[in-house]
């Protein structure tokens, strides 16, 4: 049986904030084991009966779901966007270098199907949400920005919008500029994870960057930014070039900055910006 635990959550804001933010305990069948999330609400939500649009915000590799509530360098950012845009904004937390990809391994990474099959049903259930792919839209950071092109691609029915801010676009570490013991790391994890799986062309799917053509396919909206010294810069280099040749209308920007929490403050506005205007496409259409 699916369960969901509801609970205030206080990230170190201030009272008024407190009151805005909820954390959710999501007990997963698909791996047997509970997984936090944060929940934040725009101040008319308490006052008022209307449904909102949701976007969930993805956090990077050994991070957590508290990620995008406590290390961004302004305070209240996503209340503040919350706010603005008048939308809800579910930060899920998964495992340290999942990439939110379901494993063909192991029982326990199956974080695709966790954020399109349980949390997401979840959340409209618990949330006065706008239940349908129109009102929905799916970005984050670093592996958090894998995971929103890749969930996305795979599930097209859940959103209208998709971005990536920094995102590993291809999961090969060859392309990636870090020491070597890093690198190993991270190869050994997928190699645990995925098996023997093909990083050339024709790219596997469980890397963003082997399915640009279900993202034309699909029509889904596309952001993706990274700062040109960022150590992934190359795998957004490379998935731009792959969606500018197989024709995928997308928006790619490249900014000073590198990996850090800096430019993902700054980056957010922008992609909050270009999820409304879609939202507003498609209320209107």
């Amino acid at each position: 049986m699916k369960r969901i635990l509801i609970v205030i959550f206080a990230l170190g804001f201030s009272l008024p904030s407190i009151a805005q933010i909820d954390t959710i305990e999501v007990f997963s069948t698909a791996m047997q084991k509970t997984l936090k999330a944060a929940v934040v609400k725009p101040s008319t939500y308490s006052s008022s009966g209307q449904k909102y649009p949701s976007i969930y915000l993805l956090h990077g590799g050994s991070g957590s779901f508290s990620d995008w509530h406590q290390k961004v360098t302004k305070e209240n950012l996503l209340i503040d966007l919350a706010n603005q845009y008048q939308v809800l904004i579910i930060t899920p937390g998964v495992g340290p270098a999942s990439y939110y990809f379901d494993s063909p391994i192991m029982d326990s990474v199956r974080y695709e199907t966790y954020i399109s099959q349980e949390l997401i049903p979840h959340i409209d259930q618990q949330y006065r949400t706008v239940n349908q792919r129109e009102a929905r839209a799916i970005t984050g950071l670093s592996m958090g920005g894998h995971g929103a092109m890749m969930i996305s691609a795979k599930h097209p029915e859940l959103f209208i919008a998709a971005g990536s801010m920094s995102g590993v676009m291809n999961i090969d570490t060859d392309l990636w500029t870090v020491n070597d013991e890093f690198r190993k790391l991270r190869k050994e994890a997928q190699k645990a994870m995925l098996g023997k799986i093909q990083y050339q062309s024709p790219f596997s799917e469980y890397t963003a960057v082997g399915l640009v053509d279900r993202m034309k396919e699909n029509g889904i909206a596309l952001i993706i930014d990274c700062g040109i010294d960022d150590f992934l810069i190359k795998t957004n280099r490379q998935i731009n070039q792959l969606l500018l040749e197989n024709g995928t209308p997308h928006e790619y920007t490249e900014r000073p900055g590198a990996h850090t929490w800096e430019y993902w403050t700054e980056a957010l506005p922008f992609h909050m910006l270009f999820i409304d205007n879609v939202f507003k496409k498609h209320k209107s259409d």
